[in-house]
């Protein structure tokens, strides 16, 4: 069974590779003081970027946990993601309200993809 760690530190690891499965640590926005559609857009980017550095994309998702800091962003997140997400490779979703490291942001993802 292998197991590959990347881009660790001592507490944990961005990206977690398992067989052919793909782990993310939760990501946020690049830039928190942005509002809640653009902390999704940059959400996304470094999710991209991750899964692109395992050897995978975003057609590949399985798998994504949103949390949001309000639902009543629920909806303008939604407009970012629909029109991010390839028709035919929509991953199984949750999204739930929930506190968040910091206060100023606004969205978090936690991604599992298969590799290519």
């Amino acid at each position: 069974m292998s197991i590959i760690r990347i881009d660790r530190t001592h507490r944990m690891s961005r990206i977690v590779v398992h067989n052919n499965t793909i782990y993310l640590c939760g990501q946020t926005a690049k830039d928190a003081t942005k509002d809640i559609k653009e902390q999704t857009i940059t959400t996304l980017e470094k999710v991209e970027e991750l899964l692109q550095k395992a050897g995978s994309d975003k057609n590949n998702i399985l798998s994504v946990t949103i949390y949001l800091r309000d639902m009543k962003d629920f909806a303008a997140m939604n407009e970012i993601w629909d029109t991010w997400v390839s028709d035919g490779h929509q991953p199984a979703r949750a999204c739930v309200e929930a506190r968040i490291a910091r206060p100023e942001l606004l969205v978090e993802m936690i991604v599992i993809a298969a590799k290519k």
